[in-house]
């Protein structure tokens, strides 16, 4: 059994997109995944499945997402060891980890422009784009940024999906809680 991360973009915000956490695992759960749990409202799913295939974990996600709740939600899948690694080479470790953000691609980005980015970054704002994740800190909150997670999306041409250091670091933990099951 492979252990794996779900993150749901954009559920329950702003009244959009509502979903229950306990409807949410059992959509999980008819899909035949194992273990299934979720963390806090804004769609963090973790469970096990013998598919090594992510691509179509992510599309029967989607599917059956849309035949239940009638609407599109974009879902990303890293696995355990792959949000380990995450942890491992978060670059502002040194930082203030309560200023510290990870925004999940659907793709890696290699060599992308970053003029634009640069030009709305706040004073001490920093941003690393590693493989398929975008590290970000700043030092006044994500709530004061421009480099919310719909312009980072636009100026990448990408899908992405942002959570906190701390729901991050939950995650990995709570990863290790499915294994001893």
């Amino acid at each position: 059994m492979k252990t794996y991360i779900a993150l749901l973009r954009g559920i329950n915000v702003s009244g959009q997109k509502k979903i229950l956490m306990k409807d949410l695992s059992s959509i999980f759960e008819s899909l035949g995944f194992m273990n299934v749990k979720t963390y806090i409202q804004s769609g963090n799913v973790l469970f096990q499945d013998k598919s090594k295939n992510v691509k179509e974990l992510i599309a029967l996600i989607e599917k059956k997402i849309r035949e239940v709740f009638g609407f599109e939600v974009i879902v990303f899948i890293r696995s355990k060891e792959e949000l380990k690694t995450i942890i491992q080479s978060n670059p502002f470790s040194k930082k203030d980890s309560n200023r510290i953000y990870v925004s999940f691609l659907n793709e890696s980005k290699k060599n992308p422009d970053l003029t634009e980015i640069e030009t709305v970054k706040i004073k001490g704002e920093e941003l690393v784009i590693q493989n398929k994740e975008i590290y970000f800190f700043s030092p006044k909150g994500y709530g004061v940024s421009k480099l919310s997670n719909n312009f980072l999306e636009k100026k990448l041409n990408v899908s992405a999906t942002t959570r906190n250091w701390k729901t991050v670091i939950t995650l990995s933990a709570l990863t290790d809680n499915l294994d001893r099951r």
